[in-house]
């Protein structure tokens, strides 16, 4: 079949195959879950309408990496960077704690595995993509310009040649690899909390233990228990929120304070950015069932959780994960229908 005969369910299905690879691809250049979608689709869109100018000189997976690099360089004109809240502020302690919003656009987002990352038989291959969607990792892209993230993330995670990425930049491969120099030289300038996170794919048997032991502690709201599982020098943070917190004293004392009306909560396994998550869903005192509330996503190291990130705008990241909107009362499990 050449692209002249291609019918519009042929071109589709084509088209298609690539989407979750460049979702992947697109959020790692925006750090942000639906602008990722947002600029896949106007790849998948331009794609269709220019589709009888492809004349098959490169593949059809190079041309839609061309096209969506443009979409996203032109969303990045803007010069907004996402972010973490430790990106933004110092560390807050608890007793001058105190929950400040800021806009969405300001915020690293999450995003669940099956969105961005593209089943693969090639376990190292897989890693690698695990690894350089966790938030960490994420955070440091948001400090490259946008042409040097274009060139890290096709080299160092995606495996082009820098042949193949001069051609697509319409640049030369001196220039791509000067770009990478510079931006490999930033990212070891900058040691990311949460860049140590070490998570094994799939999950080792004390990786399992510390996750059910966290999710008997936090479900029984039981902050000794907590204590035993986070690391001392452990982060909470929680956007839309710029606060942030460090060490297992204001994190558990957050907790039993302003975090209080957490108590009771049931907590749903996700996979969230690489790493382990949870649904989040709070006591619900109207309904007497339970009411969505964070996703959370667990960085852990050497037997401790390091870090504990909890997105709360549970309307926006609830459908993204597919994930229903209330949990019966009587069990705690998904409502039928919901």
């Amino acid at each position: 079949m050449t692209n002249g005969t291609a019918t519009p369910t042929d071109l589709d299905t084509r088209l298609e195959a690539h989407r979750t690879e460049l979702t992947g691809y697109c959020y790692r250049m925006l750090g942000s879950s639906f602008e990722a979608e947002d600029a896949v689709q106007d790849t998948m869109v331009r794609a269709w309408r220019s589709y009888d100018k492809f004349e098959g000189r490169s593949s059809l997976r190079s041309w839609l990496y061309r096209i969506a690099t443009n979409v996203c360089l032109d969303m990045l004109t803007a010069g907004n960077k996402r972010a973490r809240p430790m990106d933004l502020t110092e560390s807050t302690p608890l007793a001058q704690a105190a929950l400040t919003p800021r806009p969405d656009n300001t915020w690293l987002e999450p995003m669940p595995d099956a969105r961005v990352l593209p089943t693969t038989g090639d376990p190292a291959e897989a890693a690698i993509a695990k690894e350089s969607v966790r938030l960490a990792f994420m955070a440091a892209l948001q400090k490259l310009p946008a042409k040097q993230r274009a060139v890290l993330i096709l080299r160092e995670v995606l495996a082009w040649k820098a042949s193949e990425v001069a051609e697509l930049l319409g640049t030369s491969v001196a220039s791509v690899n000067s770009a990478l120099q510079r931006a490999r030289a930033t990212l070891a300038e900058r040691q990311e909390p949460g860049a140590e996170a070490a998570v094994s794919d799939p999950l080792d048997e004390d990786q399992q233990k510390l996750l059910d032991r966290y999710v008997a502690a936090f479900e029984g709201y039981d902050m000794t228990a907590l204590t035993a599982l986070l690391h001392e020098d452990a982060v909470m943070t929680m956007p839309p929120f710029d606060l942030w917190l460090t060490g297992v004293g204001d994190i558990t004392g957050f907790m039993t304070t302003l975090g209080a009306p957490c108590a009771g909560s049931r907590l749903v396994p996700v996979q969230v950015n690489g790493l382990p998550g949870f649904a989040q869903y709070k006591p619900d005192p109207e309904t007497g069932g339970f009411t969505p509330w964070a996703v959370q996503v667990l960085e852990i190291s050497d037997g401790r959780i390091t870090g504990f990130h909890c997105f709360l705008d549970t309307k926006r990241w609830f459908p993204l994960f597919g994930l229903p909107l209330h949990l019966e009362a009587e069990t705690g499990q998904v409502q039928e229908g919901a």
